[in-house]
């Protein structure tokens, strides 16, 4: 009886709520139906007021146009995917302009523009079609609005400007530009841009209040070629196909992880400034990403605002610099400011004209270490000693702070302090002008001290587009609703608290699977791995299966975490499935030391590798560290080669890589190489005979049987294997064999192949001093350089059956080792 009476008690109390919502609901909600045409003849009209919702469907029903609710009572005229669960908006007329939600109406005027009116007869959008012989506005199949005459030729298209998102082939051009969103979920414009520049560039733009900067291509190249772009085609035009591939006039290339025909696709600059592509699972209605222009969302500019450092770690957080406090703590964006306003210094130096020396006098410098702020530097300065480059931002009235690399001498004196964040070089160094006398501690830095937050309000101009014909207030409905919401409030307190108390004072779990599978394999809990990660702040590198941090254990082991991706298992299978990669050593093999399965996180601890990947020296374009020898790199090859004949051959699972590229190729103290992320991609028994559901591996290091729809060997690992060696040997990586960039990657290494097949064939062999890298000026082994290049071309066979074993391969490079 007790519990009858309660839910009665609940359910009087909800019903004064649900009438209030109903009451209040916005206007087209309580229209009871929604009629559907196939486009607007002229001098007709849609408005906000018929007693019936019409919109346009395109004829295939992939997309919809009308007006879209983006607040109580405030819409925009956009084009949405119908079979998006959230009804994805693709574009919007009046974006930064919002019509009353009583009275508007989108009309196709008798002098042939197609215009948006608000409720006060104001146009707010409207075609440039006026004195033409438009007849009628139709939504095409490919979600592009036009307008046309009776001939059907187009007079306008909506395709020419997009807001925020390009569909499959709809071109980017030099007239065109994307305009990201303000915030999540909200649609007017916002601060990054993507379009042509002066250079023929595609670019990324951050365009903010204060100041504005490119961040993408990376503009620490100086030449766009570095790149991998051209200047030098005019014709600025993109465009993104509908199997995911898209290409533009100065080379940029990319395509989606799902490439293929029949999936929805959109090509959206969000909110946060990162470009991605995204394809529509119609099953669900959800969107997946299947391509992004940044991986590490620190990258972008204007995230975290001035004076702030962006760190992710592994969730965005925003942090001010010792001695600054954030402006708006809901809108990072805004920044930080100092606690201790240090103009009146300045200009008490402006001002009385004192010398360089009497400024300097006022303030000294506070090290801030691994970390610096990209760009807004008044003088770089190469060569010169720390004492040389902290005077010349001292005595310089608008320097803010200076970064200084030891080794080199780079000094970068800043007058902004802007797209700050954590950089994991450990001779990278800020420091930050501050006033003497004011207390700092260095190692506050480093540590997030606000959460980042993105700002969700609504923040039109006008309110106007708020208001309703008729606004009724009842008390009785207002405090049955706040009463309402106060019990559920209670309620939901006390099954927190409870919830809370319970998950604090669980058992210590001690079983055998949980605690050790192994005698060296363990799992580890979140909060070990925190604390060796220092809350995850030193990134070593990322790829398809994950981030990876550098740690360091309670027993000083220093490791590599690396927080999985996309992991399909439940706790169970994965514990399974990593008990059996943690059970397999050797010494060209990562040493797996455990895992952690917390709720949904997922990550590997494995050891650490002083020297990192090997395409961080093998393609040092940049002359950052010493040359690799020929010696070290027979070695590698070597060393690479006993690592996958163990893993084909000797392991208690047969285990195909599928990844073998030079990333996942570390090298330890002594440049002994060593496998990362085998048994990560798949693992396959030898009665294993199918395929994949989708291909793995890396462009270029990819064997011919995954296109042919073979069944996946260790031969494929053979054929990444073979791309390796000659990438060891020529030192360079094979995206850059290809020719003109219009080659794709795999006839690069073909043509490569045949040539070398036809050299290897011949008994002069000084065609090796222009074929291996130059960087080593000529010391290298001729016979042992000779048999790479051999053993390359037969790993390198179109038919698998032809390629060599990797106990073969470890034999022939065992009878050259001097």
């Amino acid at each position: 009886m007790r519990g009858v009476y309660i839910f009665t008690t609940i359910f009087f109390l909800l019903m004064p709520t649900i009438a209030l919502a109903n009451h209040r609901k916005p206007f087209l909600a309580r229209r009871s139906s929604i009629s559907t045409q196939a486009f607007i003849a002229r001098r007709s009209s849609i408005s906000t007021q018929d007693d019936t919702t019409t919109i346009l469907v395109s004829p295939n029903g992939d997309f919809s146009c009308g007006f879209y609710r983006v607040a109580t009572n405030a819409f925009t005229f956009s084009i949405w995917f119908s079979r998006s669960s959230e009804k994805t908006v693709a574009w919007t007329a009046n974006r930064d302009a919002p019509v009353n939600g009583k009275g508007s109406r989108l009309t196709f005027q008798k002098d042939g523009t197609l215009a948006l009116l608000d409720y006060n007869g104001k146009v707010v959008w409207s075609t440039n079609t006026t004195a033409t012989r438009a007849d009628r506005a139709e939504l095409l199949n490919n979600g592009n609005l036009i307008v046309m005459d009776p001939e059907g030729q187009h007079l306008w298209r909506s395709f020419d400007s997009p807001t925020d998102t390009l569909l499959p082939l709809q071109p980017i051009t030099r007239n065109v530009k994307l305009v990201s969103a303000s915030a999540r979920g909200l649609l007017y414009s916002g601060f990054y841009n993507f379009l042509f520049d002066s250079n023929n560039i595609l670019t990324l733009v951050y365009n903010g209040p204060d100041t504005a900067s490119i961040y993408w291509p990376n503009p620490s190249f100086d030449q766009p070629w570095k790149n991998g772009r051209t200047t030098y085609d005019s014709l600025r035009y993109g465009v993104l196909n509908q199997t995911g591939y898209f290409v533009s006039s100065d080379l940029f290339k990319f395509e989606a992880s799902d490439l293929g025909d029949h999936v929805m696709r959109r090509l959206t600059l969000d909110y946060d400034g990162n470009l991605r592509l995204y394809s529509l699972n119609e099953t669900s209605g959800n969107w997946s990403v299947s391509w992004m222009a940044f991986s590490r969302v620190c990258q972008m500019h204007g995230v975290c605002g001035t004076n702030a450092v962006c760190n992710y770690i592994p969730e965005l957080h925003c942090s001010c610099l010792q001695g600054f406090e954030v402006i708006d703590p809901t809108d990072w964006s805004k920044g930080c400011k100092r606690k201790v306003d240090i103009t009146a210094i300045w200009d008490k130096g402006n001002r009385h004209n004192i010398t360089s020396n009497s400024t300097s006098q006022d303030f000294s410098v506070r090290k801030i270490t691994a970390t610096d702020f990209w760009g807004y530097d008044t003088a770089y300065t190469q060569l010169i000693p720390y004492s040389n480059c902290r005077n010349m931002c001292l005595t310089a009235n608008n320097c803010q702070a200076f970064g200084y690399r030891k080794g080199t001498g780079e000094c970068y004196p800043k007058y902004s302090l802007f797209n700050g964040r954590r950089f994991p070089d450990p001779y990278n160094d800020l420091y930050l002008k501050v006033p003497k006398g004011v207390p700092f501690r260095e190692e506050s830095d480093s540590r997030p001290t606000h959460s980042c937050g993105v700002t969700e309000k609504l923040a039109y101009p006008s309110s106007q587009m708020f208001e309703e014909v008729t606004s009724n207030f009842e008390f009785g409905y207002f405090l049955s609703s706040v009463l309402t919401l106060l019990l559920i409030e209670v309620v939901l307190i006390i099954v927190g608290f409870s919830v809370v108390r319970k998950w604090e004072t669980r058992p210590e779990i001690t079983d055998e699977g949980y605690a050790i599978i192994s005698s060296q394999f363990r799992r580890f809990s979140y909060k070990e791995l925190q604390k060796a990660t220092n809350c995850f702040q030193e990134e070593l590198g990322s790829g398809g299966s994950g981030v990876v941090y550098k740690g360091v254990l309670d027993d000083e082991r220093k490791v590599a975490v690396k927080i999985l991706n996309d992991v399909i298992y439940g706790e169970q299978e994965l514990r399974s499935e990593l008990s059996v990669i943690g059970r397999i050593y050797h010494m060209n093999l990562v040493r797996i030391w455990g895992f952690c399965v917390e709720k949904t996180k997922r990550l590997l601890v494995s050891e650490y590798s002083e020297n990192g990947s090997l395409d961080r020296l093998l393609f040092d374009y940049h002359n950052l560290f010493p040359v690799l020898k020929w010696s070290q790199r027979y070695n590698i090859a070597l060393g690479v080669a006993k690592g996958l004949a163990y893993l084909h051959h000797e392991c208690l699972e047969w285990i195909v890589h599928c990844d073998i590229k030079p990333e996942n190729i570390l090298l330890d103290k002594d440049f002994e190489p060593k496998i990362a992320d085998f048994g990560l991609v798949k693992l396959l028994k030898p009665e294993a005979a199918q395929m994949p559901s989708r291909v793995h591996g890396t462009r270029g290091y990819i064997a011919p049987e995954w296109a042919l729809n073979l069944p996946i060997t260790g031969k494929a690992d053979v054929y990444s294997y073979g791309v390796v060696l000659l990438e060891l040997v020529k030192g360079s990586q094979v995206s850059r064999w290809v020719v003109d960039g219009k080659e794709e990657v795999g006839l690069a290494v073909k043509r490569n192949v045949d040539t070398l097949r036809e050299k290897l064939a011949s008994e002069d062999q000084s065609w090796l001093l222009e074929f291996v890298d130059s960087r080593l000026d000529g010391e290298f082994n001729y016979s042992q350089a000779a048999t790479v290049l051999k053993i390359a071309v037969l790993c390198l066979e179109e038919d698998r059956r032809m390629r060599p074993s990797m106990d073969t391969v470890v034999e022939v490079l065992l009878s050259l080792v001097e």
